[in-house]
């Protein structure tokens, strides 16, 4: 990315982590693959500013690692000793960070391959949309290192397969591989090795077409009304319906839909 762009861009890519733009989607690498991605810190800091400060052009995002692993996790060689409210503020810190990737302004797909393991796969889960190849594999160790999840991992990755299973993986160790990861649901897609960035380039291409208020409304109101009462959620699903059916762009969508200048939904 150009220097002039933003100076937090430039400082992250300093922390290991890169964005450059194809288009409409920002796509975003972790850049450590001599620690398999592993997190610390600065790369998790580093990924906050990126995605606080996405390009005014970009409508979709990518992430992925370089090398042969997507994250192997929390970097254990920068493990602290911190008394009780370090570790919550710390902990609060990722919080942070991932939320702005959930919770930003464009949705994220992950694409995954090798080791999506403890904090990467807390990464994973937060998201929208995770293309995996069949390289990768699914674990969550910090039970077994006498650790707990941090970064958000115990409210989202029950979400994706269950209070049970993360239970499971915690407490024994247990490691899935891509095929029963994408069954599942750790993963959305599942090809073959060495493409899920391919996909899931193609997949934030298509996203990025779509009217942005929708795309906000599937990031910022679907998860909420998933926990809402069933009385409370239908009253935001009508709040949120209405101010994205209002927008402009929707209203020329519907428009060419029926006016037949708009492909019809078939079969794949």
């Amino acid at each position: 990315m150009p220097s002039d762009r933003h100076p937090l861009l430039n400082h992250a890519a300093t922390q290991g982590v890169t964005l450059d733009m194809q288009g409409a989607v920002a796509v975003v690498q972790l850049r450590r693959p001599g620690k398999r991605n592993a997190l610390n810190d600065g790369l998790v800091a580093a990924l906050r500013d990126v995605f606080q400060n996405l390009p005014t052009a970009a409508r979709a995002a990518v992430v992925y690692g370089e090398g042969d692993h997507f994250c192997a996790g929390l970097d254990l060689s920068e493990l602290k000793e911190r008394d009780a409210g370090e570790g919550l503020h710390h902990s609060r810190s990722w919080h942070v960070a991932l939320d702005a990737l959930q919770f930003g302004r464009v949705p994220v797909v992950a694409a995954l391959h090798g080791a999506v393991v403890g904090g990467g796969l807390e990464l994973a889960s937060a998201c929208h949309i995770r293309v995996a190849d069949e390289s990768a594999f699914y674990a969550l160790p910090e039970g077994s290192r006498g650790i707990f999840v941090g970064g958000g991992g115990s409210v989202r990755i029950p979400k994706l397969v269950g209070v049970a299973r993360m239970t499971d993986m915690m407490l024994t160790g247990r490691v899935y591989n891509a095929q029963d990861g994408e069954r599942l649901g750790f993963a959305q897609y599942l090809v073959p090795a060495g493409q899920s960035l391919g996909k899931a380039l193609e997949l934030a291409t298509r996203i990025a077409t779509n009217a942005p208020l929708t795309n906000y409304a599937l990031m910022h109101a679907l998860p909420r009304i998933a926990e809402q009462p069933a009385d409370h959620g239908f009253l935001t699903e009508a709040l949120m319906s209405s101010i994205a059916q209002s927008a402009p762009e929707a209203k020329d969508r519907v428009r060419a839909f029926l006016e037949g200048r708009a492909d019809k939904v078939r079969r794949s």
